[in-house]
């Protein structure tokens, strides 16, 4: 990989190819710590919510122990999914056999297996999956072997200790189907470049493009800084305690390969992928705000503003991303420059092409 002064873009191959896709679910997703869940979305024991972590069905589970675990939706007997959605539960049954789990995933009920030799229900448990709890983030990796996720991503915590992300709530959550690379995404999440283009009317007069940085990391994430053009305190944001630095500022964060949350001084937004080939993909936005700010009278007006501000950046955001997917599929498209504006890109498609092609 080039310095940054003479960086390319990865070639349309990266992004277009069914067996580059392939080797990514192998090699990066399956090994990748991915956010499951915030804490708060499975406050009380017995809460749950499913989803298909890389093709594997699993249950983010609160258990009546007070521990969060994350385990296979998929039940022992005949394979068929426990349940789906969200909910509360003490017991998980499933809809076919009616054999039932509890909130640990040890098997509690098999009925009518009298017979079964050689059957042994206690020792038949729902196969766990590594679970690791990271400022409110339920975070999951299906690498048995994979190292802890924390002490990566050591100096991105520090970075916005004073926000208390872990106290963030998720106050909405926008839905989009996205016919792009996931790699699109992230990439125009990670770079204020495209301010003077498609946020020509919005962000840029607000943060401008050229005043965008990115500092260097110490592990697999990148942070790109919008200063406010205007530098400013607010009394009343609704994160309090941020550094000069901090306030009025907006932050865009990635821990590889997509964890991707942007804390300002009234929140976050968490950007929640879903990849399913080489060009789709699932977004979920989650509008976050402080947990404090649910006592407000008008919480569920600024929750709502929140939401159609985020939603009408993203919809900027979408005409971008779809333009760049018609260029990439274009027969005479090859590699581009980078901007010194795209460092975070730079040091992505570096962590990109060592996992690619690491041994294992």
């Amino acid at each position: 990989m080039q310095p940054l002064e003479s960086a390319w873009t990865l070639p349309p191959a990266a992004y277009l190819r069914d067996d580059i896709y392939a080797l990514e679910l192998e090699r990066i997703f399956r090994r990748s710590w991915l956010a499951v869940a915030r804490l708060d979305q499975i406050p009380e024991p017995g809460d749950f919510l499913t989803l298909d972590l890389v093709g594997q069905p699993v249950m983010v589970v609160h258990g009546v122990d007070g521990e969060v675990r994350v385990m296979s939706g998929v039940c022992l007997h005949r394979a068929a999914l426990l349940a789906e959605g969200t909910g509360r539960r003490k017991l998980f049954t499933c809809p076919y056999h009616s054999w039932a789990y509890d909130t640990t995933g040890a098997l509690a009920a098999a009925p009518l297996m009298e017979g079964a030799e050689g059957f042994e229900p206690g020792a038949c448990r729902l196969p766990q999956i590594r679970a690791e709890v990271w400022e409110g983030f339920v975070m999951a990796n299906l690498d048995p072997e994979a190292a802890p996720f924390a002490p990566q991503v050591e100096g991105l915590r520090a970075a916005f200790a004073n926000y208390d992300l872990a106290g963030m709530v998720v106050a909405r959550t926008l839905t989009y189907e996205s016919g792009w690379n996931w790699k699109v995404l992230v990439e125009n999440f990670m770079e204020a470049y495209h301010h003077i283009g498609p946020h020509a009317q919005t962000f840029e007069p607000v943060f401008h493009a050229r005043d965008s940085s990115v500092p260097d990391a110490d592990g697999p994430w990148s942070i790109l800084r919008m200063p406010p053009a205007e530098p400013h305190a607010s009394p009343d944001a609704l994160v309090q305690g941020l550094d000069p630095s901090q306030q009025g500022a907006l932050f865009a964060a990635v821990a590889y390969p997509h964890l991707m949350f942007a804390p300002h001084d009234n929140g976050m937004a968490w950007y929640q992928l879903f990849p399913s080939s080489a060009g789709r993909l699932t977004l979920k936005v989650h509008v976050c705000l402080p947990g404090h700010a649910r006592a407000l009278d008008d919480y569920e007006a600024i929750a709502d503003a929140a939401a159609a501000f985020t939603d009408h950046i993203h919809r900027e955001d979408i005409a971008a991303n779809d333009l760049v997917w018609r260029g990439l599929t274009a027969p005479m498209t090859r590699q581009g420059r980078l901007s010194p504006l795209e460092r975070a890109i730079w040091q992505m498609n570096q962590w990109w092409l060592g996992a690619m092609t690491a041994p294992r």
